[in-house]
């Protein structure tokens, strides 16, 4: 750009005025964990897998993947996966009824949104609490 001559000044501008003034959605953040969610199972089913892989191979096998699922990580991946269960079955139901063409009003999408952040959070501990 050339330089303004005379007694005109160059006004500096925020590159990206938009990243001062957005604010993150509610259906936005509830989308993002529903595809986060989707992966992160995996990393539940690779555990799960290897550990009853390594009780059909041998019993010293065995003790070193349910030495590793008892641990705190492995207590820590499927407590996160049960979660992620949980959050991506409900995510799931809100699709259904935005599929039916129901809850796309701003206002019941962002509770939606909310449900199935706090529901799959208290279904996780009634789950931890019951099993």
């Amino acid at each position: 750009m050339a330089e303004a001559t005379g007694s005109s000044k160059r006004v500096e501008r925020p590159l990206s005025p938009h990243l001062q003034i957005y604010r993150i959605q509610m259906t936005s953040v509830s989308s993002i964990l529903t595809r986060i969610t989707g992966h992160a199972l995996m990393a539940g089913v690779i555990l799960g897998v290897w550990w009853l892989l390594a009780a059909a191979v041998s019993e010293p096998y065995f003790a070193l993947a349910n030495a590793v699922m008892t641990s705190w990580f492995g207590k820590l991946v499927m407590t996160g996966s049960l979660w992620a269960v949980w959050y991506h079955y409900l995510a799931g139901l809100r699709h259904l009824l935005f599929d039916a063409r129901l809850g796309l009003e701003i206002k019941t999408a962002e509770r939606l949104g909310w449900a199935c952040i706090l529901g799959s959070v208290g279904l996780t501990v009634l789950t931890i609490v019951i099993v």
